[in-house]
């Protein structure tokens, strides 16, 4: 069956207002001010092939690498009705291990039409370092690597796969065993609230299950026309562009991201040939990491009404040296290539399409600026993880905006009610960085400076960038200030651990964003 233009428009409405509902559910439910604060989680709808259907305006780095990898999850799999998957490995679809995934098919009337999934920042993944971000060099010291395996069979939970959930958390039990942690509860919830939104929506249609297959294979298709023009519309040609991460917090020495894109009869094709060898340290990412950035960069060129389908990304292809930082081997350290390679990956395919003749703005701050916290004393243990906010880089029709998280992150810098409520913890200063975004025609956004007071004894682990390689300015604008993180006032190295005790003040500059264009004298 057809559908018109706009039975097209509303059936992708209703998969994405699924994906928000379902998203609202697992903020409303969940615990951890990491997921109810922050909203660090993303919801998404596949098809039986695992190819995406919709997903929420939720975190890049999250849905992107679950668009890349889904495929390959579900597909060496049985899927009965009831059915829950947990899963976090980065070398099978993942991206750190803080990030957990669940997934869940959806069947009506014994047919199976699809898949829920959802994936959320757990501070707490068992690693020894608090946070759960440490300073790592093996996969292994970042905490507890979760194969995808089943949680819920036929509607029922697993044993024993609950109490290895339970047991990262502490082992919580009653007489009944052992408890999910609380945000695996939020988690399974919001699944259970998009499976039910798609069995009822699809029992509605005329055609049932016949409609809704019809509605998906229309939405790709048009999701495909739309990225074909929008590339189309574009110069054609190839360019060469470079950045590079401060280093692994091993060693200083930069850390080359290096992408030669080539642009031509509407395929955009991306070669990262050039790029170094994986490192020591925990910024390798793992191929669907990198992928997630590509794809978020290639959404912001089509026009805000694109369906975020499969299609749309079929004119897209990428090479990725196998070994390299950016597509690392299992087993590499990878807790800071999510948080911090994402996001030079992102610079340097802006960087490339601006080569390239692409109306593209500066670099934001091209860090998410982590901090993991936390300390465990007489069989108490707190854990706390947050990114923060920097300046987005200007473009050719305004300056950028300040103090916001930017590309691969879209979560929110928690409320200090909320903090200080939880752990403790004072924030003594919270306020732009004035004067920190790069100038030009139109200024770069200004950084933040969050200054933390520690009211009690905690590790401290710090993963940030930006510290020594500035955000670059784009058409002659000037390049964003580098960020900086102090100790009592003593500048500290940007991957780093530190034992804090009561009354020191941790204090983090985040960098601004690159100016654009020549600004303009007398």
């Amino acid at each position: 069956m057809q559908l018109n233009s706009v039975e097209l428009a509303i059936f992708g409405s209703r998969l994405n207002a699924i994906c928000e509902e379902m998203g609202s559910a697992l903020q409303r439910s969940a615990l951890s001010p990491n997921i109810k604060d922050r909203l660090d989680f993303s919801c998404a709808i596949f098809d039986v092939n695992g190819h995406i259907c919709a997903q929420a305006a939720h975190i890049p780095v999250h849905l992107g690498s679950m668009a890349f990898a889904m495929q390959d999850i579900v597909s060496d799999l049985p899927w009965y009705p009831g059915d829950m998957l947990v899963m976090n490995d980065p070398f099978m679809g993942g991206t750190h291990l803080p990030d957990v995934t669940l997934i869940a098919p959806v069947f009506v009337q014994d047919k199976h039409v699809g898949f829920v999934a959802n994936r959320a920042h757990h501070a707490n993944i068992g690693s020894e370092s608090p946070g759960s971000m440490p300073l790592s060099t093996t996969l292994e010291q970042e905490g507890v690597v979760i194969a995808p395996v089943k949680l819920m069979e036929s509607g029922s939970y697993v044993d024993a796969v609950v109490a290895r959930l339970a047991d990262i958390e502490g082992g919580s039990q009653d007489a009944s065993g052992a408890k999910l942690p609380g945000d695996f509860y939020a988690q399974t919830s919001a699944n259970l609230i998009g499976m039910k939104r798609l069995q009822e929506w699809i029992a509605d249609l005329p055609e049932g299950v016949t409609q809704f297959f019809a509605g998906v294979h229309a939405i790709n298709v048009y999701g495909r026309e739309l990225a074909k023009a929008a590339l189309l519309s574009l110069p054609s040609g190839s360019s060469y562009f470079e950045d590079v991460l401060d280093g692994d917090g091993f060693s200083d020495s930069p850390i080359k991201i290096a992408l030669t894109l080539t642009l031509e009869k509407g395929c955009l094709h991306l070669d990262f040939s050039g790029t170094d060898v994986q490192v020591m340290g925990n910024v390798n990412c793992p191929l669907s990491v990198c992928m997630a950035s590509v794809y978020y960069v290639f959404a912001c060129l089509l026009p805000d009404y694109a369906p975020c389908c499969q299609g749309a990304f079929q004119c897209l292809s990428v090479d990725a040296p196998n070994g390299s930082v950016i597509n690392a081997s299992r087993g590499a350290a990878v807790a800071a290539g999510n948080v911090e390679t994402s996001m030079r990956i992102v610079d340097v395919v802006i960087g490339a399409l601006g080569e390239l003749g692409v109306d593209m703005p500066a670099a934001s701050q091209g860090t998410m600026n982590n901090i993991a916290m936390g300390a465990a004393s007489e069989g108490e243990r707190w854990d706390y993880y947050e990114t923060i906010g920097g300046g987005e880089g200007a473009q050719s029709a305004s300056d950028g905006r300040s103090g916001i998280h930017t590309h691969m992150t879209n979560t929110l810098n928690t409320p200090v009610e909320s903090l200080e409520l939880h752990y403790p913890l004072r924030v003594d200063t919270y306020a732009l960085r004035h004067g920190s975004g790069g100038a030009g025609m139109f200024y770069g956004g200004d950084g933040i400076v969050r200054s933390y007071r520690f009211l009690a004894p905690a590790t401290v682990t710090l993963l940030t960038d930006r510290r020594v390689h500035p955000p670059w300015g784009s058409c002659g604008g000037m390049p964003g200030m580098c960020g900086l993180n102090t100790l009592n006032g003593v500048p500290l190295p940007g991957k780093t651990v530190a034992q804090v005790k009561a009354g020191d003040i941790l204090s983090v500059f985040t960098p601004g964003g690159g100016g654009w264009g020549v600004e303009a004298t007398g």
